[in-house]
């Protein structure tokens, strides 16, 4: 707790895994993607006062630096920065995701990292039923352009996205001159978030296998599949 200034040690509380009915195991392992590669970014300065919250509520975690991540399809998939997220994505049990709103919505940046995360990887689906928490900072007043795009995304990847989110306006002014987050509700809400984060992944990833069994997949299987969406023509 002494890494985190702005919170008030008696209300913080860590996710109980016995009011969870979770298994008592590893720390949730949380990969963090940020989407901007300004020297003083944002969004990244947010991941980390996220991590640094995740910790103290238990959690491991891994930052992924976007920089040097080729756009995609522009190099082949054994790039080592490409395969340095994709090993992160199969390590992890839940993401947060934190964007720029730029032009209305998130970066070229963010979206990049997401599309070099396939579907499916040898047969495994590196993000089917982990966790998400979305996150975004504006560089002007509030908005939730970049969140919504996300939850989308979320879905699409087919993670369990929770349900609280985090926009921080006029980011600018939320940082002090030491790169940390001032008090402020901006800040209290990352907090819920992460909190919330934490007892999602907690209740679901012990579950996540049978959570995302599904019938269609049980009656076909997954060459049958990549066989059927590949063909040429029908």
């Amino acid at each position: 707790m002494n890494d985190l200034p702005n919170v008030q040690a008696e209300l913080f509380h860590i996710p109980d895994r016995r009011q969870l009915g979770a298994a008592d195991s590893h720390p949730p392992r949380i990969l963090l993607l940020y989407g901007s590669l300004r020297e003083r970014s944002f969004s990244r300065l947010a991941v980390e006062e996220a991590a640094r919250l995740l910790e103290a509520m238990g959690a491991e975690t891994r930052i992924f630096d976007p920089r040097g991540l080729p756009l995609p399809d522009a190099e082949p998939a054994d790039h080592p920065k490409v395969a340095e997220l994709r090993d992160l994505a199969q390590w992890s049990e839940g993401m947060v995701w934190c964007s720029p709103e730029r032009h209305g919505a998130m970066t070229g940046i963010m979206k990049a990292q997401i599309d070099w995360i396939p579907l499916a990887l040898g047969g495994v689906r590196p993000t089917q039923g982990k966790t998400l928490a979305v996150m975004q900072v504006c560089g002007g007043s509030q908005s939730f352009n970049a969140v919504n795009q996300l939850r989308v995304l979320g879905r699409w990847m087919r993670m369990v996205t929770i349900p609280n989110q985090s926009s921080v306006p006029k980011a600018f002014l939320e940082f002090d001159d030491h790169d940390r987050m001032k008090p402020s509700p901006f800040y209290d809400r990352i907090v819920d978030v992460m909190e919330e984060l934490m007892k999602f992944t907690l209740l679901v990833r012990d579950r996540s296998d049978y959570l995302t069994d599904r019938y269609s997949e049980r009656k076909e299987s997954a060459a049958e599949v990549s066989a059927r969406v590949n063909q040429r023509a029908m």
